[in-house]
């Protein structure tokens, strides 16, 4: 009885109504600073909250309560807040700037033991159900650490030590440990990688050298695998490495803010600082669509991109030591099964929005076509051409995607075929994007001379003759630099090639900005997960619906920055905080209470001007956020640093 209840509850939580009337139930006040860490118990009947001014407050929120408000021994900013599992609510744990983890309880107000084993910021406790007296912390000297709180250790060791396979700078950020799979772990740190391990294999290598009689020999390969084969796996948005090089010129930084797993332990979900929201399918994987290393790095039987993903399906794309080129197309086609009216008439919107220059209202129509229709080529070859105009962080290797997917199921899509070659050549894969035009024109020869295919034509070749004036200054880089040139920031092999091996995203979510903190959430909303929400720079915080990536709701959640979301686990209940020095708690409001202040109504607006923020110099945000306004950075189009389009030729543009 009482688990269907849950069921009953856990499935109608968060439905759309309730979604579209979200507002602010009540401000909760206590702390003299920004609140930068909240936490749930497991009933949900406290919520725990961490900030600036060292203090921990737990909260009774369905009451707006403060039960219990104790300063934490922290000497700096407190960056993460957990209740331990299996401690009735009873042990608190905190981690802080000042380098420490502390352990409190709560029942007589005391910490009770600190850990001082980091030597640079802690930024996130993960504790684990499965794991009694265990937790784990991520800090900025880039060590993973594990905690016994067990009566006879009380101790911490290093479980993972990313400083051996990407150097002394790199910094870890976050971490989670999967729901539903209690000895997976998720770290997210500097770059683009997110990386996931598994616990119990790691712990088995460790028993395993020391229990070695030979183990004294191994002593030096020991340092050089710290982990055994197959305790990682990596997951990275697969335009992202090859963009890095020219977000690090703009002083760009890209680094995970946040990752948590969805409740059913299936998917992975990261705020990706500097850039968008991308969630990882766990299940069925898919391998980037694009190059991870320079192609001197392969051997021609080698390449990732040519092998069938896990899920047995391929990317259609092959990518051979000698170049690319696309799958072979079946001569006769079966044609394309005729749209529902109701989509149709959606499609039709679409269009309509596209030929209006309404690029994203294009997109998120098509989107909603494409997850009633998920076999359609026209719907994925019409979304890719509006990504292309749009030209957001990102859009460029979506619409790659829909292309791929479009050939897929229609070998004959002309148009998919043309904007495959042109988002080749934008996401800088000149080489490649010339071996698709010369199989487009094989393909479709009436095509061959049309202004598009020539104005392509000449960009390539203008890009080509430019990259080899440029040969000479960067001999031996190849198109990726993986690799760093100083001993501090070096790539290990053994971390070449977990990269190599990366997992692409399955859903990327756009409209917030995450530069300015590195601490940004993004959360799962409702235990089916039907919803994504993300604190932003703005301070509003925006919820997708998970399965069409759409915007659906903006809210303004801080006079300055939203960083901190916790749903509620098992009601449609969200607490957030950021720069304010409050709490503020969130819950569909009754129809009869007037229009929601907090609504922001122009959501696109807010999105483009978020762009653009993450486009800017970095010293305008800073003026920015300062109060000064730049011309150039609040007026205009969504500037995104991919370039214009240098022809529009009839093939390319109009949706069919």
């Amino acid at each position: 009885q009482e688990r269907g209840a849950l069921g009953f509850e856990r499935h109608y939580h968060v439905t759309d109504p309730f979604i579209r009337r979200l507002g602010l139930e009540a401000e909760l006040q206590g702390h003299s600073g920004c609140v930068n860490c909240l936490e749930w118990n497991e009933k949900g009947d406290l919520l725990a909250s961490g900030s600036d001014d060292q203090h921990t407050i737990v909260w009774d929120p369905l009451h707006h309560k403060k039960l219990l408000s104790m300063h934490t021994g922290h000497t700096a900013n407190i960056f993460s807040v957990k209740f331990l599992p299996h401690s009735g609510d009873r042990i608190l744990i905190t981690g802080a700037a000042d380098s420490k983890v502390h352990v409190h309880d709560l029942t007589v107000k005391e910490t009770v033991h600190m850990f001082g084993d980091h030597t640079n910021r802690v930024k996130r406790i993960a504790t684990a159900p499965m794991w009694p007296n265990t937790f784990w912390s991520a800090a900025e000297d880039g060590l993973i650490r594990q905690y016994d709180l067990r009566e006879n250790s009380k101790r911490s060791e290093v479980l993972i030590d990313l400083t051996e396979y990407c150097g002394q700078l790199v910094e870890a950020k976050c971490l989670t440990v999967n729901p539903q799979d209690n000895n997976y772990l998720a770290v997210g740190a500097s770059g683009p990688f997110v990386r996931l391990y598994d616990i119990r294999m790691i712990h088995n290598h460790r028993k395993s050298m020391k229990q070695s009689p030979s183990a004294g020999v191994h002593t030096f390969c020991d340092r050089q695998k710290p982990l055994p084969d197959g305790a990682a796996q990596y997951y990275v948005a697969g335009h992202l490495p090859v963009k890095l090089p020219d977000y690090n010129n703009r002083l760009r930084v890209l680094v995970a803010t946040y990752v948590t797993f969805s409740p059913d332990g299936t998917e992975l979900l990261v705020n990706m600082g500097g850039e968008q929201v991308y969630l990882f399918d766990l299940t069925y994987k898919q391998r980037p669509y694009t190059f991870l290393l320079p192609k001197k790095c392969h051997t021609s039987g080698e390449v990732q991109n040519g092998k069938t993903s896990t899920n047995g399906v391929s990317n259609g794309i092959h990518l051979h030591s000698n170049g690319f080129r696309l799958a072979e197309g079946r001569a006769h086609v079966s044609p394309q099964v005729e749209l529902p009216p109701y989509l149709e008439r959606i499609k039709q919107q679409a269009n309509e929005a596209f030929a209006c220059q309404l690029w994203t209202q294009a997109i998120q129509l098509y989107s909603k076509a494409v997850q009633k229709a998920p076999n359609n080529a026209m719907l994925y070859g019409n979304r890719a051409a509006a990504y292309m105009k749009r030209k957001w962080d990102g859009d460029h290797y979506d619409a790659l995607r829909d292309c791929l997917k479009a050939i897929s199921l229609n070998p004959c899509h002309l148009k998919a075929h043309f904007r495959l070659a042109r988002c080749l050549f934008e996401l800088k894969y000149v080489a490649e994007a010339l071996e698709c035009l010369d199989d487009f024109k094989g393909k479709f020869p009436e095509q061959a001379h049309s202004s598009a295919c020539d104005a392509l034509d000449r960009d390539i070749n203008a890009a080509l003759f430019s990259k080899s004036d440029n040969a000479e200054d960067k001999k031996g880089g190849g198109p990726i630099r993986l690799r760093a040139t100083g001993r501090k920031d070096s790539i290990s092999e053994d971390e070449m090639v977990l990269r190599e091996r990366s997992y692409d995203y399955k859903f990327r979510y756009c409209g917030h900005c995450n530069t300015t903190t590195d601490i940004k959430e993004a959360n799962f909303f409702g235990s089916n997960a039907q919803y994504i929400v993300s604190g932003s720079d703005d301070g509003s915080f925006f919820i997708w619906e998970k399965e069409t990536t759409n915007l659906v709701r903006v809210l303004q959640g801080d006079e300055s920055i939203v960083n901190c979301l916790q749903p509620h686990p098992s009601y449609c209940f969200l607490a957030t905080s950021g720069i304010d020095p409050v709490v503020r708690l969130w819950n569909p409001r009754p129809e009869s209470e007037t229009l929601n202040g907090r609504v922001v109504v122009d959501m696109e607006g807010a999105s483009q001007a978020n762009q653009r923020r993450m486009n800017a110099d970095p010293l305008e945000v800073m003026l920015l956020n300062m109060g000064y306004r730049i011309t150039g950075l609040t007026s205009g189009g969504a500037g995104g640093s991919d370039d214009e389009d240098s022809s529009e030729g009839q093939v390319q543009c109009r949706p069919s």
